[in-house]
């Protein structure tokens, strides 16, 4: 039951605070629906760590998310703001500029904190402007080859390990640490235990898994004699559609199951400690919570207000049923059209009822319906009607991502992408999102027929949901990605080209976009794709330009480049590759050979579950340079084993057989290579391959079949027309 201010007062003693140069901890458990929680009063998972967090503190029985996506969410817990005010409206695309807003790490480094944090998603890096704030921000996560960016993480208890190693390096002093945590977000696989345990609903499972993250968290606080002194806060960003209302994950519809999250509270001492909340809090209560706690000046003009206002004597609550608040809390999506040109939504949450504003605009009694099942805008038209007025108040127009500054403006307009190419032709209504949710049946097929490597069966389920739903720049992306893999490189541009035309140009469609034209050996158009991402993703642009460099034999500026990707945050493994081919160039292929270990170890290291075909087909070839033939054609098996339809580590291996004078193997290992991809790349590949073994007849005769099957193809009518084939990766 909520318990009253007074009563707390009256058993702790002014328990409000504040309590100067306390330690504050908080942990963002990211995509946890508060009703999944045994403190919410659901049973089908053990959580000891947060329940124990949960009796020590004051838990907020109905606390609301600003917006169903990390980054822009993690943006208001951390400014105090709403999506409109910090800027930043998306995971993707958008850069948060703290020079004009205060953010709490700021706040907390001006007042003598060292400020630190540690995430687990690749869309929270310090490129995005999150990390601005903070002494020291871990987040050393790089993009996930042929997955959406929201699969890019790492393990909750590898981020924790960071966290906790500088933890103990400040322990001494006042601290803010932010640890962020990304299980239970999908795809769902808990490790064991907690697989076996959780076998029938993964999801639960990555709870109990950040759980145990949780526990081992709070273990080390009090080991260091700081727990009972600290701040501590639990809350997640968001919660997650597991089926209703037809939405499978978060970002495009805004009812409860992704609005409502946990959020728990412990002050120094365990003061109001088993305190039940049930007026409604939200996010962006938490910066002047933090601040009013220590004592710090709150800023003027917040929508939030500490929480610690809200225990007031309250009637008994049920979690599942939000209580009464006369308080007004806002969210948004535009999620829906960034990616699918669907329509934004908005949504105003006052008294009982949650009014949901788009094309076709909602209303809930969340006391009589907190499912919300049951639209009640039809027969409380009035109620209706003063929330569509009041949530036009908190909306703010959409400024189109990556086109911050006019530089980018041109860039992108010189390369035929018109910046704002997300606005809607005059007249035009954009489709209600829930009236399309069901029509991502293909599109969810699709991407998971990608995660599987099953390119070719993904591709024209993907061309099937683009005919329903022409717009979904996801799809174009994904399907651009499928294509590419199995060589067919035209039409694989087409689709990176209309992904970049319809979302305005975002950077990590850049990338994906430059990393297709440097395969098609266009070089200038692979470098001006990389240069749009430079700002928002440094580190993976300077890897792209290495590579430009290097195919351009430019070392030393490959080298610059690669070195800067190094200096940069993210996953090293790109970069590290582009140092041992320059090395090899140089013919110092003792280095090489060491860029390329450190480049195997950085992978197990930091990324294992990553995908890198380039390892194996780099590191063969150094090592037949080095006629250390035996372990050379263990490297390219291995590549042929986990990447069948990459043709490079094939040709390489064929090209070893035949310095073995092993021609039937060459000759079979050619045929694997075009079998496993049928594609015009796979068939140059092995025409160029032939030619260098002194076979012009049968890459004559190779070459026709090809040109029969694929007529169009630029590569092999390129081959066709050529008195002698470019080198290829071979043995000096």
């Amino acid at each position: 039951m909520p318990l009253s201010s007074a009563a707390c007062r009256g058993r702790e003693g002014g328990a409000g605070g504040p309590f100067p140069a306390a330690p504050v901890v908080l942990i963002s458990i990211d995509t946890l629906r508060s009703d999944h929680l045994p403190l919410y009063g659901y049973r089908a998972v053990e959580t000891p760590a947060i329940d124990a967090l949960g009796r020590d503190g004051i838990v907020f029985e109905s606390a609301w998310s600003h917006v169903p996506l990390t980054l822009p969410s993690h943006l208001s817990i951390l400014t105090g703001r709403l999506p409109g005010e910090h800027g930043v409206r998306d995971n993707i695309g958008y850069h948060f500029d703290p020079g004009k807003l205060d953010d709490l790490p700021m706040a907390l480094g001006k007042a003598g904190y060292k400020t630190g944090g540690a995430v687990s998603a690749y869309v929270l890096r310090r490129e995005t402007g999150v990390a601005r704030g903070f002494d020291f921000y871990d987040s050393q996560i790089e993009v996930q080859l042929n997955e959406a960016l929201g699969r890019s993480q790492r393990p909750g208890k590898e981020t924790a390990a960071v966290a906790l190693d500088w933890l103990r390096r400040v322990a001494g002093g006042p601290f803010f640490l932010f640890l962020h945590l990304y299980e239970p977000h999908a795809p769902y696989t808990p490790p064991e235990p907690f697989a076996s345990r959780y076998k029938d609903n993964p999801y639960d499972g990555e709870i109990a898994t950040a759980d145990a993250v949780v526990g081992d968290v709070i273990a080390e606080l009090e080991r260091l004699g700081l727990y009972d002194r600290a701040v501590v806060i639990l809350l997640s960003d968001h919660g997650e559609g597991l089926g209703e209302h037809g939405e499978r994950e978060h970002g495009i519809l805004l009812y409860r199951t992704t609005l409502q999250v946990p959020l728990l509270l412990k002050l120094p001492g365990s003061r109001l400690a088993g305190s039940r909340v049930g007026e409604a809090a939200q996010l962006i209560d938490v910066y002047p919570t933090v601040l009013s706690l220590l004592g710090l000046p709150v800023p003027a003009g917040l929508a939030g207000q500490p929480l610690l206002a809200l225990l007031r004597p309250a009637a008994p609550s049920n979690p599942s049923s939000p209580s009464k608040t006369s308080r007004e809390i806002y969210s948004e999506t535009v999620y829906p059209r960034l990616h699918y040109g669907w329509s934004e939504l908005s949504s105003l949450l006052r008294e009982r009822f949650h009014y949901i504003h788009g094309p076709d605009p909602e209303l809930y009694d969340l006391t009589a319906d907190p499912g919300e099942l049951r639209n009640s805008r039809a027969s409380e038209r009035r109620t209706a009607a003063a929330l569509r007025d009041r949530v036009r108040a908190y909306e703010r127009q959409l400024a189109a991502p990556a086109a911050e500054d006019q530089e980018t403006v041109r860039k992108l307009t010189a390369l035929g992408y018109a910046a704002g190419a997300l606005q809607p032709a005059a007249g035009e209504i954009l489709p209600d999102p829930k009236t399309r949710i069901g029509s991502l049946a293909d599109l969810n097929r699709a991407m998971t027929l990608l995660y599987q490597r099953r390119y070719d069966e993904a591709i024209p389920v993907f061309r099937h949901a683009l005919e329903v739903n022409p717009k979904l720049v996801d799809g174009w992306e994904h399907l651009g990605q499928a294509l590419h893999q199995v060589g067919r490189r035209p039409e694989a541009l087409q689709a990176f080209e209309k992904a970049m035309t319809l979302s305005g140009g975002m950077p990590h469609l850049a990338l994906a976009t430059g990393g297709l034209l440097l395969d098609m050996g266009r070089l200038d158009e692979a470098q001006k794709h990389a240069e749009l991402a430079l700002q928002v993703s440094p580190g993976p642009a300077q890897s792209l330009l290495a590579k430009v460099a290097f195919a351009r034999r430019q070392p030393e500026a490959a080298e610059k480049a690669a070195r800067a990707a190094l200096a940069a945050e993210g996953l090293k493994v790109e970069p590290l590759l582009t140092l041992a081919r320059v090395r090899v160039l140089q013919g110092k292929l003792g280095e090489a050979l060491a860029f390329a270990d450190q480049a195997q170890q950085e992978l197990a290291r930091n990324a294992a579950d990553q995908d890198f075909p380039s390892i194996d087909f780099v590191r063969g070839d150094i090592l037949g340079r080095l006629h250390r033939d035996g372990e050379a054609e263990q490297a390219f098996l291995h590549g042929i084993q986990h990447f069948p339809t990459d043709p490079r580590a094939y040709a390489s291996l064929a090209l070893l057989y035949a310095s073995q004078e092993r021609e039937a193997e060459a000759v079979a290992t050619l045929r694997r290579m075009v079998e496993a991809n049928e594609s015009p790349v796979s068939y140059a590949e092995a025409v160029q391959t032939l030619r260098i073994l002194g076979d012009p007849r049968g890459a004559a005769a190779l070459l026709r079949q090809a040109l029969g099957r694929f007529p169009q193809s630029t590569e092999l009518r390129a081959l066709a027309g050529a008195s002698r084939p470019p080198g290829s990766a071979a043995r000096p």
